[in-house]
Parts: structure tokens; sequence; C-alpha cells
């Protein structure tokens, strides 16, 4: 018994003497990101629209597109299943993953597709880049927008 009460104590002064563990923020991984990814300025990437070697992706939600509409001609992956169509195994893969085509992702501000860019380019995907400012600074600047004709 005594035996018992020793290891409880002594577990329990190591315990309380642990430093606390802090959690990775999102402003963490999103810095991360951000200095592992190119970002594509809103001016520059008007001039990108209409060029078939770069294929924009968006990473929103279906509701979101449904409500405010999309980059004309973007292509939708929401972020939760990215790396579903990254995956060559997987049954939803996107050969645009596994082309030469540039990857301009892009969210309703940015900091989705910015983590969205990095898991692509952690995944070996190598052509890829986030849209500064997202959605938001699309519409804002003037960039032709189209809803969705269905879901994806």
């Amino acid at each position: 018994m005594r035996l018992m009460m020793i290891l409880f104590a002594c577990g329990a002064f190591v315990a309380c003497n642990v430093k606390e563990q802090t959690l990775k923020t999102v402003a963490d991984y999103k810095a991360e990101a951000t200095a592992a990814v190119a970002s594509v300025e809103v001016q520059n990437s008007l001039e990108l629209v209409d060029d078939d070697s770069v294929v924009f992706v968006d990473v929103r939600e279906a509701s979101e597109l449904a409500s405010n509409g999309k980059i004309a001609g973007a292509v939708h992956v929401p972020r939760g299943v990215l790396e579903f169509y990254i995956d060559p195994a997987s049954s939803l893969y996107m050969d645009i993953f596994n082309s030469d085509k540039q990857i301009i992702f892009y969210c309703a501000s940015g900091g989705r597709s910015i983590l969205a860019a990095k898991t692509a380019r952690d995944m070996g995907v190598s052509n890829v880049a986030s849209l500064e400012g997202g959605f938001a600074a699309w519409a804002e600047a003037g960039g032709a927008t189209q809803l969705p004709a269905a879901p994806d």
C-alpha cells in the first residue's frame, strides 16, 4: 500500500511539473503555408483567367458557391476532401493535380486556400499558388464570376 502511495505521489509530482503543452494554432499553420507557397495578387490573376495553362480551384463549401458564385471556369474541390482529389489512388482523383498546369487555389478571403495550396504542395503538386484576398478580392476587382450550373 505504501509503495502505491509513493508511486501515486511521484506521478502527481511529475504531471504537475510538465510544461503545459500549447496547441498549434491556425495562425501557425497559415504562417508556415505562407512561407512555403507562392501567392498571386488579384490584379495579376485577372490576366490568367483565360490562360489554358492555369486552373483556378475553389476550395469553398458548395453552399458558398451557390450563394456567391465562383470564378468563371473554376473547378470546385471542397477543402475538406482535397487530399482525395489529389491522390491518384482515390476514386475522386482529378488529373489536373498531375498536370503541368499552374493551380491557383482560392476561398472566400485567402485563409483556406493558402492551407489548401500547402497541402497540395506537401502531397507532391509543385505548381500551386494561392489567390491573395480570395473570392472577395476577385469580385471586388471586377473579375468574371459565374453561378455553378449544378452541385459539384
